[in-house]
C-alpha cells in the first residue's frame, strides 16, 4: 500500500515537474518574443499622422499604433509602458510617426509634445479674402467661407484684442508651422497674435511716426499702401517718406491700390467710374489715411513707415521698364516728365 503511494505521488511530482517547465517555457518564450517586438523596428512602409485622444492610456494608445500599423502587438507595447514607468506620459495631438522607429523611439516621441505641424507661407500684401484662400487651400484644409466671416467679424476681432471692424492688416504675413487639426479660429489667432507681438515690440522703439498716425491700426493702413505700392526692399523707405509728406500736407495719397481694394480688382485696368467713387477708402479722390488697412502689410513695409526717408518728394511712378522701381520727383511737372518717359517704356508713345 505504502509503496503504491509512494508510487502515485512520484507519477503525481513528475507530472507537476512537466507542467512546471511547460510552463516556465511559455512564460519565457512568451517574454523573448515581447521582447524582440521592443528591439524590432516599426513595420511602417511609410510615415504615418496618428491622433492621440486627450486621456488615452498606454492599452488605448497601443491599440490605435496597431490599427495604423504602426506596431506588430498592442499587448507588447502595453508591457513596455508597465515595465517603463514614468517614460509613457502622452500627450495629445496629431504626431507623424517615422518609419524604422522602435516602441521605446515612439514612446519617447508620443510623449514628447511635439506634435506634426504643416507650414504655410502667407506672403505680404494679401487682403483677408486672399489669406483666407491660402489657408483653405493649405493642407490644414479649413472652410474658406468660414475664415472670411471670422475674419470681418468685429466680436471676434475684439476677443482677439483688435478694436476694429474686421481683422484686415492684423493677419501678419510669415511662414507658420500650424499644428495638425487646427480649426479656423486658431488658425487666424495664430496669425493675430503674431502681428500684435510685432506692434509690442515695435511700440517700444518710440518712433516719432508713431505719436504722429496716432495708433497701430492707422501705422498698419498706412504701411499696408506703401506694401501695395512697391515690392522692391531698397525703395520701401523712400515710398513711405513720399506717403508721410502727403499725409503731412493734407494731400490725397493718391494710391491706386485703395480704389482696386474697393471693388476687389487686384489685377487689370482701373476704371474712371471706380476712380471716382465715394468710397472712403478712395485716396485718389480723399486726402487723409482711409478708415483701415487695404492688405495685410509684413514687417519690413511697417518698419519702413516708422521710420520713413526724410525727403522732398511728393510724387513717384512705375517706370515699367522691367525693373520694378519707380521715379521719384518733387513737383507735378516733374511727375508728368517721368509719366512719359514710363509711357515710352511701356511703347505707348
Amino acid at each position: 500500500m505504502s509503496f503504491l503511494y509512494s508510487f502515485t505521488m512520484q507519477k503525481i511530482l513528475t507530472v507537476l515537474v512537466v507542467l512546471l517547465f511547460a510552463v516556465l517555457g511559455f512564460a519565457a518564450g512568451s517574454a523573448y518574443y515581447i521582447y524582440k517586438q521592443w528591439q524590432r523596428p516599426s513595420p511602417l512602409a511609410e510615415p504615418v499622422l496618428v491622433e492621440i485622444p486627450k486621456g488615452y492610456g498606454a492599452k488605448q494608445v497601443g491599440l490605435l499604433l496597431q490599427k495604423n500599423g504602426v506596431i506588430e502587438s498592442a499587448r507588447s507595447f502595453q508591457w513596455w509602458c508597465r515595465l517603463n514607468f514614468g517614460k509613457a506620459s502622452f500627450k495629445t495631438g496629431w504626431y507623424k510617426i517615422p518609419t524604422g522607429q522602435s516602441i521605446s523611439q515612439i514612446v519617447e516621441l508620443l510623449s514628447s509634445g511635439k506634435t506634426a505641424t504643416i507650414r504655410v507661407t502667407i506672403p505680404e500684401g494679401r487682403a483677408t479674402w486672399e489669406v483666407a484662400g491660402i489657408l483653405a487651400n493649405s493642407q490644414l484644409k479649413l472652410d474658406s467661407a468660414k475664415l472670411d466671416s471670422l475674419m470681418h467679424n468685429s466680436v471676434f476681432a475684439d476677443s482677439l484684442g483688435v478694436q476694429a471692424k474686421d481683422l484686415e492688416g492684423y493677419l501678419l504675413p510669415d511662414t507658420y508651422e500650424f499644428p495638425y487639426g487646427t480649426s479656423e479660429r486658431s488658425a487666424i489667432r495664430i496669425l493675430v497674435r503674431a502681428n500684435l507681438k510685432l506692434r509690442d515690440e515695435l511700440q517700444a522703439q518710440n518712433s516719432p511716426v508713431w505719436k504722429e498716425l496716432g495708433n497701430w491700426h492707422r501705422i498698419l493702413t498706412m504701411a499696408s499702401v506703401v506694401e501695395e505700392e512697391t515690392g522692391l526692399p531698397q525703395e520701401r523707405y523712400l515710398v513711405a517718406g513720399v506717403f508721410m509728406n502727403r499725409f503731412r500736407i493734407g494731400m490725397p495719397l493718391g494710391a491706386d491700390p485703395t480704389v482696386r481694394f474697393i471693388f476687389r480688382n487686384l489685377t487689370g485696368p482701373i476704371y474712371k467710374s471706380q476712380l471716382a467713387s465715394d468710397n472712403p477708402y478712395n485716396t485718389r479722390k480723399f486726402a487723409g489715411l482711409m478708415p483701415g488697412p487695404i492688405s495685410n502689410p509684413g514687417r519690413l513695409a511697417i518698419e519702413a513707415v516708422l521710420s520713413p526717408n526724410k525727403t522732398e518728394y511728393l510724387y513717384f511712378v512705375a517706370k515699367d521698364d522691367g525693373s520694378r522701381e519707380h521715379f521719384f520727383g518733387k513737383t507735378l511737372v516733374e511727375h508728368n516728365n517721368y509719366k512719359d518717359i514710363a509711357a515710352k517704356n511701356r511703347g505707348e508713345r
